[in-house]
Order: structure tokens, then C-alpha cells, then sequence
């Protein structure tokens, strides 16, 4: 195992951000540089997000795992990620899951969607994370309803589509906020039209940009 990637996650136990098994493991064993750019595999396993390309980040790991561990992720979930990256959060995610649920993860970006794909492939997780290119801020709906949905950008309000694939009793996790001072948001679908939600601390996200989310500058 990766002696920095080891030391990473022991200082993220420590700090209180992994708190089960779960995310450890999968921690440990999802390699976080083979879902960098080249030229910055040497920052791997700094606790801090790394800028990708086209103006966007690969999450802090500490971020990683605070979602990891706030989805409550369980055997044979269907899921839904908006703003797939490089596919690092979603193979996290996938590990902790576990092989019989799936992943479905939006990337409104062609490059960085086609190397999420290759990258999930080459660490072995394409077969539970399927990547599609598009607007993620109007879900995917042939795929609905979802157990949990989760944002890895940050949208001035939840986008409504969002809200309508989440299944009664499902978990949606979002940044929400300004540009540049955002809440993570916790919201539990109770009954159709009710939902209970909770601040679960400040972050700052790239935005989410989309037809219900930012618009493209």
C-alpha cells in the first residue's frame, strides 16, 4: 500500500473525518492519483482539492469522506452523482457501497467525462459506475427514483429535478450557497413535496453550473 495514501487516512481517522470501517477501507484502497492530471500525482494524497482542468477540482479527501460517511451508503443502493471529475468521489463511493448497487454520475464536460471512464476502468469500477455526459442539474431520470443523490458542486438552491428522483425515505447531500461561501446540506425526502434538511458545515465548490444550477458565464 501507498505509505503517503496510508498516512493520509490515518490523519483523517484522526480528525474525526472517517469514522467507519467503510470509508477506511475504501480509502486505502482506492488510488487517488491514478485519478489526477500527470503533472499533479506528486500532490495525491495532500488533504486539499487539486485543479483537474477546465476550471474544475478533484474534492480535498477530507471531503471525500465527510460524504462517504453522511450518505449512510448501503449494499445495492441506486445512486446519483452530479459532477463526476476524473470518478475518484464515485469510485470511493462504489467501494463503500459495495458491488451490487450502481452509480450514475453526470459530467457536463466531454473530456473530463471520457477520463472518468477510462480512469474507473482502469481501477476496476465501470461495471457498478456508469458515466453520462450531460446537464446534471436535470438529473438523469431514466435511472429514477434514486436512494441517494450528491452534488460535488455547489448550486444556489437544490435543483428541483433533483428532488423529484429522490425516492420517499432517500438522502440528497449538496453544497449550496454563493460562489464563494457555500453550506453542505443534508436533505431526507419524508413524503412526496416534505423534506427535512440539515447543515452539515461550510465548504467551498467549484459552482454547478446548468439549467437549474449556475448559468455558464
Amino acid at each position: 500500500m501507498n505509505d503517503k495514501r496510508k498516512a493520509l487516512v490515518d490523519e483523517l481517522v484522526y480528525k474525526g473525518y472517517i469514522k467507519s470501517q467503510k470509508v477506511k477501507k475504501a480509502m486505502l484502497k482506492i488510488p487517488r492519483e491514478q485519478f489526477m492530471p500527470p503533472d499533479s500525482i506528486n500532490q495525491a494524497y495532500d488533504d486539499r482539492p487539486v485543479h483537474i482542468g477546465k476550471g474544475q477540482t478533484i474534492s480535498a479527501p477530507h471531503m471525500v469522506a465527510i460524504i462517504a460517511e453522511k450518505l449512510d451508503l448501503k449494499e445495492g443502493m441506486n445512486l446519483l452523482e452530479i459532477g463526476t471529475g476524473q470518478g475518484y468521489n464515485a469510485a470511493v463511493i462504489a467501494e463503500v457501497m459495495g458491488k451490487k448497487g450502481h452509480i450514475y454520475t453526470m459530467e457536463r464536460i466531454p473530456e473530463l467525462a471520457a477520463k472518468a471512464r477510462e480512469n474507473l476502468k482502469k481501477t476496476g469500477y465501470s461495471d457498478i459506475v456508469t458515466v453520462i455526459e450531460g446537464d446534471g442539474t436535470c438529473g438523469y431520470p431514466e435511472k429514477a427514483p434514486y436512494d441517494r443523490i450528491y452534488g460535488t458542486a455547489s448550486a444556489p438552491k437544490i435543483p428541483e429535478p433533483l428532488k423529484e428522483q429522490l425516492k420517499i425515505g432517500g438522502k440528497l447531500i449538496i453544497p449550496l450557497g454563493s460562489e464563494y461561501s457555500q453550506d453542505l446540506i443534508s436533505m431526507v425526502k419524508v413524503a412526496e413535496d416534505e423534506y427535512q434538511t440539515q447543515k452539515l458545515g461550510g465548504v467551498i465548490f467549484v459552482p454547478m453550473i446548468g439549467k437549474h444550477g449556475w448559468p455558464e458565464n
